[in-house]
């Protein structure tokens, strides 16, 4: 079956009378009323929700209509009936497809944003020619959408499964698998090996590709494993984890929602593992 998206970079040769508006004010996004679930708008043009963008960006086309991200400026106010989301609650209001087309426009115009300026010599950027990039007509320097790569990794011992708790879910009771970003000159499995041990003190083997998803808090790819315990005793990192245990499938902790990949990584392995 086809992706319902299909990114591109040149937009229609003629302007499409109506586009998807990934409408972006700070980090949120757009959504308008609709039934049971918020949609991205589908307009001619943003003024008709009472908005005037900075400045847009083409992204591609979902189920054959044009999509174009929107740098919305922060006193930007919609008419009734739309409204600004964060990113994290869209988990449970969209699909998995809208919520992926949703963070590549955000990560879009938070790069517009954030490279008007060469960061080597300071000269206004420009738009290149053909790709989605930034060239400063000074110095040649060029610069890209950044995307910084992260692992994620579920740990079994035999039938049980490690999970933590992290220090950002003080507030809320919330296990998932770790994760951790790549520092530079790394392998992937370094990462994975490296992470483990830093956060929880024990030693991992048979690392293994499981899966990716893009993930834009802030700009990360999440690199998904499977690996399995070789020894050591749990040895939290306390300034990143609260607690960290060993749990069998059938007596799991809160776990995150779908839509992420810490919850795919999960759901296999309950699936392997539960004798129910």
């Amino acid at each position: 079956m086809a992706a319902r998206f299909q990114p591109a970079l040149q937009p229609p040769e003629h302007e499409p009378e109506r586009v998807f508006w990934l409408a972006v004010r700070r980090s949120e996004l757009l959504l308008v009323e609709d039934g049971e679930r918020p949609q991205v708008p589908l307009a001619g043009d943003l003024a008709e929700l009472g908005l005037e963008p900075d400045c847009r960006h083409y992204l591609g086309t979902l189920d054959g209509v044009a999509c174009f991200a929107a740098d919305i400026p922060e006193a930007g106010e919609p008419a009734a009936g739309a409204a600004f989301h964060g990113l994290r609650p869209l988990w449970s209001l969209v699909d998995e497809e809208l919520f992926a087309l949703a963070g590549r426009a955000v990560q879009i115009v938070e790069w517009d944003r954030t490279h008007r300026f060469c960061g080597r010599c300071g000269t206004a950027t420009l738009g290149a020619e053909g790709e989605r990039a930034k060239r400063c007509p000074a110095c040649g320097l060029l610069a890209f959408p950044r995307v910084s790569p992260a692992i994620i990794v579920r740990i079994t011992r035999g039938d049980e499964i490690l999970l933590a708790r992290g220090r950002r879910w003080a507030t809320e009771v919330m296990y998932s698998v770790l994760a951790g970003f790549v520092d530079p000159g790394e392998s992937l499995e370094e990462c994975v090996a490296r992470e483990v041990g830093e956060e929880v003190g024990i030693e991992v083997e048979h690392i293994r590709y499981f899966g990716s998803q893009p993930w834009p808090f802030p700009h990360s790819l999440m690199v998904g494993f499977t690996a399995e315990y070789a020894g050591g005793e749990i040895t939290i990192e306390d300034e990143e984890l609260i607690d960290a245990r060993w749990f069998r499938p059938d007596a799991l902790p809160p776990i995150p929602p779908k839509l992420s990949i810490a919850r795919r990584l999960i759901d296999d392995y309950v699936e392997r593992f539960s004798t129910g």
